[in-house]
């Protein structure tokens, strides 16, 4: 009888023990599932925080970039006036360049350098 009732006691506290298991396990359980939301939670907040900021940023960006943009056109115009002044101080004074370097290379005259020494 007393192994009987040990054998009892024994299988009881091994009930108890599995039941504590199980309690464990679902307590992890609820726990992980928490983890698991507060993290998509987290995720959420910061994809919207993110959005926000991205989207101030670009504001901010328009506002800086809109008046580069004007900026850029100006550029532009000046350096378009700038090359239409250097064409046609090209073509006005083409001709009367080629002459006077023509004349140049082209008009020779002889002479003895001044620090030539003549030999005797």
């Amino acid at each position: 009888m007393t192994s009987q009732s040990q054998g009892i006691q024994q299988l009881l506290q091994a009930e108890k023990r599995a039941k504590d298991k199980l309690e464990e396990a679902k307590k992890k359980s609820r726990h992980g599932y928490r983890l698991k939301q507060a993290k998509e939670e987290a995720i959420a907040e910061i994809d919207h925080y993110r959005l926000q900021r991205e989207k101030e940023f670009r504001s901010k960006q328009t506002n800086v970039m809109g008046s580069q943009g004007n900026l850029s056109t100006k550029i532009d115009e000046q350096t378009a006036e700038t090359v239409r002044n250097l064409t046609s101080s090209y073509h006005k004074n083409m001709e009367s360049m080629m002459k006077k370097l023509l004349s140049t290379i082209c008009d020779i005259n002889p002479e003895i350098h001044p620090n030539f020494r003549h030999a005797v």
